[in-house]
């Protein structure tokens, strides 16, 4: 049976009525921060699993156990806490703050849904929301938390479309974006992809208030096998995204596209050299304001591209084995990779001797 939808008074109330008049800036519009730091999922050489928090160089600053492989961290600036969410289709979150000062607390996946790794906070750090699989009607949902009554979640809005994977709140503090992949999966059939034949990828704009769709946007029929996974918008308010490819591997579809509200999505034409070295995959999306551009990670292809914004032309084009984890760092981008690499902005190289880095990296402003 499907949970209700949160009573929209509830809703209202939760995510306070009154935001409109104090609607958190862009986090394209803010300074990167000095003092800034990273955090990213792990995996541990001997065994196990955690997140961390990194310093500008790098450096393991904290980190936490998981039960299980992490995926994407979400953090709140205010309350200063993070969120690490498990690689679907797992059924836990992680909230833990950056000093080890608060114990840990575990978000449980109520029965029926199950976590697909990715979330965001509300702008004034009230609410969660995390994308999640209602699995036994194949729809996507995006679960509420109150982040304020210890992450009890408080109902669920659809996505309307299937495998919802990364979630974006846009600059207007209301928005929220939602990739959904078109991939039906089922916790029986562990990570099976069940519909590949069928699938029907889509790119939604949803009101978080309210719950309802405000565009829905598909790609040709002739690439409903191209899965819409990762986001990242930039200073314009264009949202850029990465695809997975599920059709045959001979193939070559373009893999990068961005999105404008009111407009169909645009697939970025790429020389065929770079397009061929992610091996119809794209692991990870990240955009740096400072310098205006957009870079894209192929774990597959040991592939890391930097896209002008502006114009969309290649700017440069490198090769680092399992690459994935992005986020901006000065006029360029930290990378992480399965090896275990961390590679800054600049180009220097460092590893953990204890770790490996999962799939993505978010970059966190201190106050």
């Amino acid at each position: 049976m499907r949970t209700p939808l949160i009573d929209r008074r509830d809703f209202l109330r939760a995510a306070g009525v009154g935001f409109a008049a104090a609607m958190a800036p862009s986090a394209w519009a803010k300074t990167l921060a000095a003092d800034a730091v990273f955090a990213t999922a792990f995996v541990k050489r001997d065994g196990g699993f955690g997140a961390a928090v990194l310093s500008e160089a790098g450096k393991v600053l904290h980190a936490i156990d998981l039960p299980d492989r992490g995926h994407e961290v979400t953090f709140d600036p205010l309350s200063k806490r993070s969120v690490v969410f498990a690689r679907q289709p797992g059924t836990f979150a992680v909230v833990f703050d950056h000093t080890g000062r608060d114990a840990p607390q575990t978000i449980a996946s109520i029965a029926g849904r199950h976590f697909f790794g990715h979330g965001v906070f509300s702008p004034d750090g009230a609410l969660l929301y995390a994308t999640e699989n209602d699995f036994d009607n194949a729809a996507g949902v995006v679960g509420v938390y109150d982040a304020r009554a210890k992450f009890s979640r408080i109902g669920e809005f659809p996505t309307y479309g299937v495998g919802p994977h990364d979630l974006l709140l846009l600059g207007d503090g209301r928005t929220i974006a939602v990739a959904n992949g078109g991939i039906e999966t089922h916790p029986d059939y562990g990570r099976a992809e069940l519909n590949i034949a069928t699938m029907k990828p889509s790119y939604v704009l949803i009101d978080r208030v309210t719950g309802d769709l405000i565009e829905k946007h598909e790609l040709p029929a002739s690439l409903h096998q191209l899965s819409i996974r990762h986001m990242d918008a930039d200073p314009s308010g264009t949202v850029w995204f990465g695809c997975q490819y599920r059709g045959p591997g001979t193939d070559r579809p373009l893999l990068v596209g961005r999105a404008l509200r009111g407009k169909e999505l645009q697939l970025l034409d790429m020389p065929q050299e770079v397009l061929s070295g992610f091996r119809n995959y794209i692991g990870s999306v990240a955009a740096n304001p400072n310098a205006a551009t957009v870079a894209v990670s192929s774990p597959e292809g040991n592939s890391l591209v930097v896209i002008d914004a502006a114009s969309g032309r290649v700017v440069s084009s490198s090769a680092l084995v399992e690459v994935c984890g992005l986020a901006p760092d000065g006029s360029g981008f930290m990378a992480t990779t399965g090896a275990g690499e961390i590679i800054e902005g600049s180009g220097a190289t460092r590893s953990e001797p204890d770790y490996v880095w999962d799939n993505h990296m978010l970059r966190i402003e201190q106050a």
